[in-house]
């Protein structure tokens, strides 16, 4: 198997940098989703396009069981302007593979051609390819859009490069593995007026401020010190001069959580506070709150399933100490199937950057690794009955 795979780095490097060279946002991935589809149909895969709006499904079916196994690539680059010197650099300003979905895309082809021509399991494969992971929900659409309707998988798998494990390891553990992602936006109004006459006018500055200096202690104060939260306010707007009082602050921020109870008291507590600013300062505050990510949760069978197709596919496996407070929309086909998510180390390869960085780069030695677990995730879990049952 080992030789095999190796002969088909070479073109899975000079996709990957096709891929880099020309990336696409969120729902506009009609190249690489175009190639995608080539790439599976030229394999021998029947291939259902167009799930989610550019989503690409490849099915591989080896005998008469009719058990399915999912295993999951993203295909979207960042609105990002890349700071990058190598000759695959983006052709297009303002668009940037900072997170390495070429490489994830990348992987996942290399598999569907290795496990096309390999004879040797019973069963089905579903090579799901999909969009707009970058904050804009693409696997909840293909959901909403009847993915597992349409491809009954028992299970669903999805890797990650990771740049803080070294080129060589693989990390997941049992339960939450990515955080939920919340974001709230607050708008506190006033009336506006002389800066030298604030008697006449709700200070929305100075609610404001008092507001994120709040904010700043809920996890402190109302999280359990067991439980992890992290809550940030990233931006503040309001004002145009230094003599006016504005009429009104804009505040945006994040909160990232892993237990649902915790997310649902981080909420109120931000929508307690910001009505009782309203009612000491005299302003009004309008809150939006958008849970846009689930936290990522691993079934701890499948994440044993995914650490042992690591150590089969040569990794050094390593169950993670702690999850990441970063988000993945794998999340909400995790929510519909068991699963398990994996982080594949990269160690800094030609860049030392970290994810999402104007300067990241994939690290092209990651590729065999990878395309090696997920054909080895597909053989443990329709194959290997020396497994435990995954059920």
């Amino acid at each position: 198997m080992n030789a095999t795979i190796d002969d088909l780095l070479p073109d899975l490097i000079a996709l990957r940098r096709d891929l880099h060279a020309h990336p696409e946002l969120a729902f506009e991935e009609r190249r690489t989703s175009g190639i995608v589809a080539a790439a599976l149909r030229e394999a021998g895969l029947e291939v259902h396009e167009g799930i989610g709006g550019t989503g690409v499904v490849g099915v591989l079916r080896r005998g008469s069981s009719p058990r399915m196994v999912g295993l999951r690539a993203d295909m979207d680059a960042l609105p990002v302007v890349e700071q990058g010197e190598w000759p695959h650099v983006s052709r297009f300003p303002g668009r940037h593979h900072g997170c390495g979905h070429d490489g994830h895309t990348a992987m996942l082809l290399g598999a569907a051609r290795q496990l096309a021509r390999d004879e040797a399991f019973e069963g089905c494969v579903a090579f799901i390819f999909q969009p707009a992971e970058e904050g804009r929900g693409g696997a909840r659409e293909m959901v909403r859009e009847g993915l597992f309707e349409r491809f009954p998988c028992e299970a669903v798998f999805a890797v990650h490069n990771w740049p803080d494990l070294p080129l060589g390891v693989a990390a997941t553990r049992p339960g939450p593995i990515m955080a939920a992602a919340d974001r709230f936006d607050i708008v506190v109004r006033g009336r506006g007026g002389h800066a030298a006459q604030p008697h006449h006018t709700p200070d929305v500055v100075l609610a404001a401020s008092t507001l994120v200096a709040q904010l700043h202690t809920i996890v402190s104060r109302r999280v359990a010190p067991t439980e992890n939260a992290v809550l940030s306010v990233t931006r503040i707007s309001g004002g145009q001069s230094h003599n006016v009082l504005p009429a009104a602050v804009e505040l945006t921020g994040t909160v990232r959580s892993f237990n649902g109870a915790v997310q649902d008291m981080i909420e109120q507590a931000l929508r307690d506070m910001a009505a009782g600013v309203a009612r000491a300062s005299g302003t009004t505050v309008d809150v939006e709150y958008t849970r846009y990510y689930p936290a990522t949760i691993n079934s701890p069978a499948h994440a044993r399933l995914a650490l042992e197709a690591a150590r089969r596919a040569g990794l050094e496996a390593q169950t993670a100490g702690a999850p990441a407070f970063t988000s993945e929309d794998f999340a909400f086909m995790l929510q519909q199937r068991p699963g398990a998510y994996l982080w594949l180390g990269q160690g800094a390869g030609t860049s030392p950057a970290p994810l999402h960085h104007p300067s990241y780069d994939f690290n092209d030695d990651v590729l065999a690794f990878g395309v090696r677990w997920f054909v080895t995730v597909a053989h443990l879990a329709l194959l290997d009955t020396s497994f435990p049952s995954q059920k």
